[in-house]
């Protein structure tokens, strides 16, 4: 502290010298040693305000929007050296509050890089540095028996497929990773449903079930309204779904934090999730996530520097691709830096920030999305320069979380995992000079405009950042309108979405999925014109006569029903018949979809939008992520057995979590509490017996299932009424008063919650089964 202290003092000395509006003497001057007096008296007045004052106004300000915060920051530190320099004994210092602003934001990074400096070859000094960065509370006591108990950490890598990950590691980009390969750990490829997006692989990895989920975005004909994974209206309702398909609140119902993920996996703590940010309520709002992070006003400064320093990359990256005439390409101008700066500095900062603060706190469980690689790779492409950089600095931001599960009250086993992969190709409209909107619209028979549109990008930071601007305008996103602005203007036209190299193609105006002969009889020219043009693989439309058939360019008719790996997929790869057919029976299939062509020796695929790297459909590394697990776990799979499915990845994270902490599943009916684990069977050593409240599981009294089943709920439920009452809870399956509170708020005020819907809640006994199906 001193060290800081005399080096925030030096830099008021050099900062009065430069700057004119700053000065830390009279008029008449003074001497030397005043001055010095009045720089250091200055400087630990500053340091002062800053850990006493800041972290209650950065409180304070919660409710203002976190694109705002960060630049707001600036203001406040300013305002706080105007206070300092006004409390020095002589009152001799001044400055003008433009001047202010600046000398603070320099006194902040100075201070940051000294106490980090200082604390690289000091556990003690690095490891306070790390508390006050993120304003957890200390290590439980070594002898606490809790310690002993390991706790997962789930990082997810977004659009990080298998083998870029392993180019990477080659490359010597990646060496944290490397190191872990070297001492044992398993790297493990898995393979996507059809849809290929983060929004099907991370609500099957963190709830358990995607079903009826076809793509990124697609239109629900008994609702009338288009679906998009990442607007927060529809991921909360996606959430609600699947808990009310499954009975099971999610992965991190016990003791989890979920940061900057689409959905929350039933987390009692949450930072940038999607689906909690449509909330209304002041302790419902993601942005209450960033106080731990902005508590630090070094941090502002840090992030603020990083994020301009990204938009001028970016631009000069974007100046230097059209230069050299480098193909495929794609317009990389007007928002887009602020949207990648946003993904790849400040979501990452906030993010890794909250994760270290989860482990120093001692979660049990935690699940991080960090979205720099899928974002750059859309519109610099999956493979060069761009992306290189982005995964030796996630490489970094690896490593730091790894340095600092060595001071956390627990061990932690770290598990990186991505969501999908990313496929090369130039986009279907550069290829061929329209958009699938056009090439449909062609073939009913419609006018086609003479001036393309293009189709809009489905890039997860875009509208991540979008939604945070109109969170800091104060300004909702309007669901209705943003449906109404993607309908077409007549109910008979055709609505036509994409999701990367997925086409989806609905008719409104009628109720039910559409057969092929009713689509013939009625455009008879559409479907011929779709599966026998050059940028499309294969078309999928159901058949009054067949159930379903796949359509391809050469004529190939296959009755899904009939359908293999070979023929019209063959080029797909294994599994590709599979997901087909697992999408096929989903209630909310489009009546026409769409896969564009894929060329097995470039890897290359057609992007039905604005990107050159893309995911969501059949065709390449898209459809192949990675599972890369330490060796204290058990393997994924069995020895030549394949994980497929994001269901099947939830159930192995479900499995990993027993083997460090005992089981998490959710309560059953009356009749299958014994199977449970509930009752009948003797609790294991650490784990909740019936009767017992379990430390830190929010509860209104003792689990008991015979009980809850008595009152007619689920086995182990209780009421938040009157006894025999069964009690409701946030939908996503987190504990009530809970979600979306910061990290060190250990307040429990109730909130109100329009999500509510009865859940199981989550008891840790012996398991019985292994899977959760």
């Amino acid at each position: 502290m001193i060290v800081v202290w005399a080096v925030s003092t030096l830099t008021l000395l050099l900062l009065a010298g430069l700057l004119p509006d700053f000065q830390l003497q009279s008029p008449d001057g003074d001497s030397l040693t005043r001055t010095a007096i009045t720089a250091a008296w200055a400087a630990g007045a500053f340091g002062l305000l800053g850990a006493l004052v800041w972290p209650l106004l950065v409180r304070a300000l919660l409710l203002v929007p976190a694109l705002v915060l960060g630049l707001f920051g600036f203001f406040l530190n300013g305002s706080l050296l105007l206070v300092a320099l006004w409390v020095t004994p002589e009152g001799d210092a001044a400055a003008d509050p433009e001047t202010a602003v600046v000398v603070a934001a320099v006194m902040s990074a100075v201070a940051s890089a000294t106490s980090t400096g200082l604390a690289v070859h000091d556990d003690d000094a690095y490891r306070r540095r790390l508390y006050r960065l993120t304003g957890r509370t200390r290590p439980r006591a070594p002898g606490d028996p809790a310690d002993a108990v390991p706790g997962t950490l789930f990082l997810q890598l977004d659009g990080v497929g298998h083998r870029v990950l392993r180019d990477a590691v080659a490359d010597g980009l990646m060496p944290t990773v490397a190191s872990w390969l070297a001492a044992g750990h398993r790297l493990t490829p898995w393979r996507t449903d059809w849809s290929s997006q983060t929004g099907a692989s991370q609500l099957g990895i963190l709830h358990g079930s995607n079903e009826d989920v076809p793509a990124f975005r697609w239109y629900e004909k008994d609702t009338g309204r288009v679906m998009v994974s990442n607007r927060p209206a529809n991921a909360v309702e996606l959430q609600r779904r699947v808990v009310r398909r499954t009975g099971d609140g999610g992965l991190l119902t016990y003791d989890g934090a979920s940061r900057g993920n689409l959905f929350s996996g039933g987390a009692e703590q949450v930072a940038l999730v999607l689906s909690v940010a449509a909330r209304r309520g002041r302790r419902n709002r993601s942005r209450a996530g960033y106080f731990a992070y902005f508590s630090d006003p070094a941090n502002a400064v840090r992030t603020a520097g990083s994020f301009v320093n990204e938009c001028v990359r970016e631009v000069g990256q974007s100046a230097r691709a059209r230069l050299r005439r480098e193909t495929p390409r794609i317009s990389r101008g007007g928002t887009y830096p602020l949207v990648r700066a946003f993904a790849t500095v400040l979501e990452r900062d906030v993010v890794v920030s909250a994760v270290m603060g989860d482990m120093l706190a001692g979660r049990t469980a935690v699940y991080a999305d960090l979205v720099a690689y899928d974002e750059v790779a859309h519109h610099s492409g999956p493979h060069g320069r761009d992306t290189d950089q982005v995964l030796r600095r996630l490489d970094r931001s690896i490593a730091l979380i790894a340095d600092v599960a060595e001071h956390a009250p627990r061990p932690y086993r770290i598990v990186l995992l991505s969501d999908h992969g990313q496929s090369p190709g130039e986009t279907f409209e550069a290829v061929y000079g329209l958009t699938l909107k056009d090439l449909v619209r062609a073939g009913c028979g419609l006018p086609v405009p003479r001036r393309v549109r293009r189709t809009r990008s489905g890039s997860e930071a875009r509208d991540a950042a979008r939604d945070a601007l109109r969170s800091a305008l104060h300004r909702p996103l309007d669901e209705v309108d943003e449906t109404a602005r993607e309908l077409p203007a007549k109910p008979s036209e055709p609505v036509v979405l994409a999701s990367g190299n997925l086409g989806l193609v609905s008719f409104p105006d009628v109720p039910h999925r559409m057969t092929r002969e009713e689509i013939d009889r009625r455009h008879p020219a559409l479907l011929r014109t779709l599966a026998h043009h050059p940028g499309v693989g294969f078309v999928l439309v159901a058949s009054a006569e067949h159930g379903s058939v796949v359509l391809a360019g050469d004529g190939t008719e296959v009755p899904v029903a009939e359908l293999t790996d070979g023929g019209p997929l063959a080029v797909f790869g294994s599994g590709a018949a599979r997901a087909v057919r697992r999408t096929d029976g989903f209630p909310h299939v489009a009546d026409i979809m769409v896969n564009s062509m894929y060329d097995p020796e470039t890897g290359a695929v057609h992007a039905f939008e604005e990107q050159i790297g893309s995911h969501g459909g059949l065709g390449g590394e898209q459809s192949e992520p990675f599972l890369l697990s330490p060796p204290e776990l058990s393997p994924p799979v069995g020895e030549g057995e394949e994980l497929v499915g994001a269901e099947q990845v939830h159930r192995v994270l479900r499995r990993w979590l027993r083997e460090s902490s005992g089981p998490q599943v959710p309560v059953g009916e009356a009749g299958e509490a014994g199977e449970a684990g509930v009752t009948g069977v003797p609790a294991a050593p650490g784990r909740v017996e019936p009767g017992r409240v379990e430390p830190g599981l929010p509860g209104d009294g003792p689990v008991d299932a015979s009980a809850g089943a008595r009152a007619g709920g689920r086995a182990g439920e209780t009421g938040d009424g009157p006894a025999g009452e069964t009690g409701r809870g946030p939908v996503d399956g987190s504990p009530r008063g809970s979600i979306d509170e910061p990290v060190n708020d250990p307040t429990g005020a109730p909130v109100d919650d329009p999500m509510d819907e009865p859940v199981g809640r989550p008891v840790h006994g012996p398991p019985v089964r292994d899977e959760k199906r």
